[in-house]
């Protein structure tokens, strides 16, 4: 799921302090910042059709959805830096319906469970103790009404991704 300008900036704004807690890392550009329903990997072109009818047969509906925690995945060389959405059961089922949906179609999926989370950035290394709550002094309120298929690319090194298809929207 994308988001519009506004929240990006409120997204951003909580790397930049995370940035001024000392973090050292590979920092999501803003206008990357998006939550993946279902991470498919390295796709052919030519599957693309059946990805775009399991996305027509998911029931989208509008979401308003709340970021209100920020946390980590360790890792070796670094860790993930994400931040989190409060518990909606709208968007679960929608989650759940799709990644279905691409199952019967036959997409291999990832077993681990859905933790509806954005990364802010990746291979982080802290100078110091990052005061968690104060990443996030707000909760920050986000609109969803689409889902979207994302090419993810590399030109030149810098990560771009390219909506190819959405479902859902006005």
């Amino acid at each position: 799921m994308n988001f519009d300008e506004a929240v990006k900036e409120k997204l951003a704004d909580v790397q930049s302090r995370l940035r001024a807690a000392g973090a050292a890392g590979r920092f999501s550009l803003p206008e990357n910042l998006h939550l993946t329903l279902v991470f498919l990997g390295e796709t052919s072109p030519h599957k693309v059709p059946a990805v775009r009818q399991a996305m027509d047969r998911t029931h989208i509906t509008p979401l308003d959805l709340t970021f209100d925690h920020v946390g980590s995945f360790r890792r070796e060389g670094g860790d993930i830096w994400w931040i989190g959405l409060s518990p909606h059961p709208e968007l679960l089922r929608i989650q759940r319906e799709l990644s279905g949906h691409l199952s019967d179609a036959g997409f291999p999926l990832e077993s681990r469970g859905f933790t509806p989370h954005l990364t802010l950035a990746r291979q982080v290394v802290l100078k110091q103790h990052a005061d968690r709550a104060a990443l996030l002094p707000s909760p920050i309120g986000a609109r969803a009404d689409k889902i979207s298929l994302m090419l993810s690319e590399r030109p030149g090194g810098r990560l771009t991704y390219t909506e190819l298809y959405a479902k859902g929207g006005a």
